[in-house]
């Protein structure tokens, strides 16, 4: 795919934030191709009610998939690969991406890489399982709501972990938190935290053994406990290799870092959603991917203005005129 001339911007991630930037260039009328690994982490969402205009949910993948034909609807093209490096030419500041079946050439590159959330230990299937189920869950903004007045367990053992334990309290009043691989060692501070929140603790390590249909069962140094959804507060992943490799900065917690309208340090790169620091949350992912399009689309136009052509049925009635 690597032609003569380079595409006006590569998008590099498939989730809410590059998509919707696609549909932005796509309707912009820029030369765009995504590529996209297929590991959103929206994907793993059985059910998400916070986006607005679906007010019986909808399901990660479907969301996806709408987003996508969508993009390709006005032109965008899509392509299921990992781009695995990615250098930057300071002569004529052009990119090239690369992955195991080929490479291409871009003015601009948008990082939508997202992060990933460690999970907690137990089988892969089960994992799987459970959190189609809601047993399991990673986001008590998201989902909250739904967890209220039910029997929660938070896997954490830091002062993350005690911030989500307090965060779900507001929905539930049974909310115990959970070591996940010894006995709980906290701040003094945070004690007090889950003191006056009335959160139990149980000291670990937490293996999630078990689930019906209705339950999940946690076995612990004390013994099984049950629960009806567990949170993992275990911290995530950021995918910001690509970023590093053209020397992007990132701040303190490995985001990219970037200024009010989604650029980085690097020129010509950009970045948006969850691997910027943020809400991870669709909304904002989604909010933070138009802003980068038209970012990018202002900045091509900068650097060479875009005066469309006339077409031939415009030549035409002109001529008639």
């Amino acid at each position: 795919m690597n032609g003569d001339k380079p595409l006006d911007c590569l998008v590099i991630g498939g989730g809410p934030a590059g998509l919707t930037a696609a549909i932005y260039l796509a309707r912009f009328h820029m030369d765009i191709l995504v590529v996209d690994e297929g590991k959103s982490r929206a994907s793993w969402i059985p059910c998400t009610r916070n986006v607005s205009g679906f007010p019986e949910g909808i399901k990660g993948t479907d969301l996806l998939g709408r987003m996508r034909d969508q993009a390709q609807k006005y032109g965008a093209k899509i392509l299921t690969e990992r781009v695995t490096k990615l250098e930057r030419d300071e002569g004529n500041c052009v990119f090239t991406a690369t992955w195991g079946s080929g490479c291409v050439q871009a003015r601009k590159v948008l990082l939508a890489t997202g992060v990933t959330n460690r999970r907690p230990p137990m089988d892969e299937a089960l994992h799987d399982d459970a959190l189609a189920r809601g047993l399991i869950r990673y986001c008590p903004i998201c989902d909250g709501f739904e967890v209220t007045d039910k029997k929660v367990g938070v896997i954490g053992s830091d002062s993350h972990g005690v911030a989500e334990a307090v965060f779900i309290r507001s929905y539930t009043a049974d909310v115990t938190l959970i070591a996940p691989d010894k006995a709980l060692s906290l701040k003094p501070e945070d004690q007090e935290r889950l003191k006056e929140a009335g959160i139990g603790c149980i000291d670990g390590p937490a293996l999630a053994a078990a689930i019906s249909d209705e339950f999940i069962v946690v076995e612990t140094a004390e013994g099984p406990h049950t629960f009806d959804t567990v949170y993992p507060a275990l911290g995530s992943d950021t995918h910001v290799q690509l970023a590093d490799l053209v020397g992007a900065a990132l701040n303190k917690d490995c985001n990219i870092t970037v200024d009010s309208h989604q650029r980085t340090s690097v020129p010509g790169l950009y970045a948006a959603g969850d691997v910027v620091i943020g809400l991870d949350q669709i909304s904002h992912a989604m909010g933070e991917g138009g802003v980068a399009a038209t970012t990018i689309r202002n900045d091509l136009c900068t650097e060479q203005p875009r005066l469309r052509e006339p077409t031939e049925a415009m030549e035409e009635a002109e001529s008639g005129s």
